[in-house]
């Protein structure tokens, strides 16, 4: 499975299903731990129901990542929704759209090692996040 990226088209349930075990199983074999294993696929989890929730359709990419001294997961969650109008409310604990609770991004972040955002109204939105093998 380690060959370049894989890519989950996300335009429904089943995807957000597909995409958590194809990140799962790839953190497996890179050897992460079984409870990392989990978090990484928690996140693509919260990810792709975002993907679904919002924009409707979208895609996760997941690709093997190396340092000079590690190696780790990168998810990149994109779509051409409707954007995310304020980025800053949108981390805020407990702040939802859509009448969830609200855990989604902060949650993400805070399970992963690193979290990056771009979202332009209008245009969708790219969430990337790396977990690092300790």
């Amino acid at each position: 499975m380690r060959a370049g990226e894989i890519r989950v088209s996300i335009n429904s349930d089943q995807d957000i299903v597909t995409a958590r075990q194809k990140g799962r199983a790839l953190a497996i074999e890179l050897g992460f731990s079984t409870g990392d294993a989990t978090l990484i696929a928690t996140s693509i989890s919260e990810l792709a129901r975002n993907i679904v929730t919002y924009a409707r359709k979208g895609e996760i990419t997941l690709m093997v990542i190396h340092s000079s001294s590690r190696q780790g997961i990168s998810i990149t969650a994109s779509d051409r929704g409707p954007g995310i109008w304020d980025i800053r409310q949108a981390m805020k604990d407990g702040f939802s759209t859509s009448g969830s609770l609200g855990l989604g991004l902060p949650g993400v972040k805070r399970l992963m090692d690193q979290f990056e955002i771009d979202s332009e109204p209008g245009r969708g939105t790219v969430v990337t996040v790396k977990k690092w093998k300790l």
